[in-house]
């Protein structure tokens, strides 16, 4: 492993939005397999960061590399880099006219170019993935909002991505709902998925992570272990954070 690239590397990223300053200068780097996770107030920057990562936002200054390729130059073809890169958003983002197994093989065989029945054979394998095979003809209206959040990583994962990024996976669930879509992040993370994750599940970011970066007003403050950083944080806003979160 360890002659691999990072899997994404993030250099003095600044992003700005008018005159509003969002990232002014992070530095990420997640390497093979790791789940690395983003904390921080709203505001803080860490979506931006995301998004800059896939060039859903184009860093204002910065350089972006994802397994060794700069994706940040003139001429890359970002819709071929964004093959490598999963992503789920906090809102679904399903075509309510397709069954789940329909919105999963839909990229397949648009951008894979996969035919009809090879799409379908691996939508209905990353559908078991998560654990709705059984719902493959289902409509999203048809489905719980964890469920329809569940198609929506299957979609991510069957194309097989080298990082998957989840941008407040649970933020728009009942409660009740969020553990199923936990416990499939989890067990992607035990099969060896690299993942980048923005949530405010501090439990699972405690039992989950292999590190924890905590972003501040567009900046990394701290990161470390999640020992280190729950456990035993240096900064003081990180405390004030910690203290918040914990106290609701």
């Amino acid at each position: 492993m360890a002659d691999l690239p990072p899997v994404i590397e993030a250099h003095d990223i600044h992003k700005s939005f008018g005159d509003f300053a969002a990232l002014k200068g992070v530095n990420l780097t997640v390497a093979p397999q790791e789940l690395v996770f983003i904390i921080g107030p709203s505001g803080s920057g860490k979506s931006t960061l995301l998004r800059c990562c896939n060039l859903l936002e184009m860093p204002t200054r910065g350089v972006v590399w994802i397994t060794g390729e700069e994706i940040t130059k003139r001429g890359v073809d970002i819709n071929q880099v964004r093959q490598r890169i999963g992503m789920v958003f906090q809102s679904f983002n399903l075509y309510p006219h397709m069954t789940a197994l329909g919105n999963v093989a839909l990229a397949l065989r648009k951008v894979k170019k996969l035919d009809r029945a090879e799409a379908e054979e691996r939508a209905h394998a990353a559908l078991c993935r998560v654990g709705l095979d059984e719902k493959a003809a289902s409509y999203p209206t048809e489905l719980s909002g964890g469920q329809q959040q569940r198609v929506a990583i299957a979609r991510a994962i069957a194309m097989e991505p080298a990082v998957m990024l989840f941008d407040e996976p649970t933020s728009a669930l009942d409660p009740e709902l969020v553990g199923s879509v936990l416990a499939v992040m989890r067990e992607l993370r035990e099969s060896g998925m690299t993942m980048v994750v923005v949530s405010h599940e501090m439990r699972f970011a405690r039992d989950a992570a292999d590190r924890v970066v905590f972003m501040d007003e567009g900046l990394v403050v701290e990161e470390g272990t999640p020992e280190s950083m729950f456990g035993a944080p240096k900064s003081d806003r990180l405390k004030t954070f910690l203290t918040s979160v914990s106290g609701h």
